[in-house]
């Protein structure tokens, strides 16, 4: 597995990274024993950084890799972890709360919980309106200083924030939805990150399995029944872009998953793609992107099947929209 280094002051991780939420219920049942497996096997394959969150099935995830990290070397893998969604009982997490003093006691649960004395990349999940972000900061500095977190993170925020924040505190890397049907990070972001030698880890890179080639549809506790781009005409106009964008992988003798991730990760040696596969076959179909490279014909190719801003709909329902540093 290739490697990249988040920003300038960031950890160097594996150039795929894997996202564990759908691995709690995001998308429907997950199967523990296989979820755990996938770890496994990511890790076998050279996978070093994970993503999760500690509101991810309310605690279930990050126990899930708890148990799945066990007896793994510490130093063999990078966790990243975003903290601050409130939600409650069968509630999605709509608010947050990033006061210094959650912050702490969030790090506390989430380290019990993993299993680890600390935690790589520590990042509020989205902005708290109602605290300044250097006060979140400063919270995350001091754990850094106390040996409890070694890398401040950012996770859907603009580059006013950004800036701020990096002013108290160098930030590695900001982790947003980044893929051929979510751009908006190009405009003003992604030149920011680069100017302030920050990374990015892109999540979302299939569109939550839009561009996976395999969606057939939003089965029973799925979240994505209610995501405006799985909707009516919206997802009949969408999956005609993943038609346009298979024949081009046909053509390219890859998998559309494949060719969608290779994009992502072929924007830039400071992009880290993250891809939520929770079950071995889909991470073993994931991988080999690592290893696709793509020529400047190629991405042309792929800019005229999929131009940015084709993809119908938001990328969330309209009451996640607002908490958003940048649009679709």
């Amino acid at each position: 597995m290739q490697t990249r280094t988040l920003g300038r002051t960031g950890p160097v991780v594996s150039a795929i990274g894997l996202g564990a939420m759908s691995m709690s219920g995001a998308y429907g049942p997950a199967d523990r024993t296989e979820s755990v497996a996938t770890v496994h096997a990511a890790l076998d394959a050279g996978v070093t950084l994970i993503d999760t969150g500690d509101f991810y099935g309310m605690g279930h995830n990050e126990m899930l890799l708890g148990e799945a990290l066990r007896g793994r070397r510490r130093d063999d893998y990078v966790l990243s972890v975003k903290f601050g969604g409130m939600g409650g009982p069968g509630l999605p997490p709509l608010t947050q709360d990033c006061r210094p003093a959650a912050v702490k006691n969030f790090l506390a649960y989430s380290l019990t919980r993993l299993g680890v004395d600390h935690v790589d990349i520590y990042r509020p999940a989205r902005l708290d309106p109602a605290v300044p972000i250097e006060d979140t900061v400063g919270a995350i500095k001091e754990m850094i200083e106390a040996g409890h977190v070694r890398h401040l993170g950012l996770s859907e925020v603009g580059t006013a924030t950004i800036r701020r924040a990096h002013a108290v505190h160098p930030v590695s890397d900001l982790q947003i939805e980044y893929s051929l049907l979510s751009r908006a990070v190009e405009a003003e972001v992604l030149p920011t990150l680069r100017e302030l030698g920050i990374g990015l880890t892109a999540y979302g890179v299939l569109t939550r399995g839009l561009l996976s080639g395999h969606f057939t549809g939003a089965g029973p506790g799925d979240s994505r029944a209610h995501g405006p781009r799985f909707s009516g005409a919206n997802l009949q106009h969408n999956l005609g872009l993943v038609d346009a964008l298979r024949r081009v992988a046909d053509a390219r003798g890859c998998t559309v998953a494949q060719l969608a991730i290779a994009w992502v990760a072929a924007q830039g040696p400071d992009v880290v793609p993250l891809v939520g596969a929770r079950t071995r076959e889909r991470l073993a179909e994931a991988l080999p992107a690592a290893d696709l490279v793509l020529t400047a014909d190629d991405l042309a190719t792929i800019e005229a099947v999929v131009p940015a801003g084709s993809a119908r709909g938001d990328r969330y329902p309209s009451a996640f929209m607002s908490a958003l540093g940048v649009g679709n």
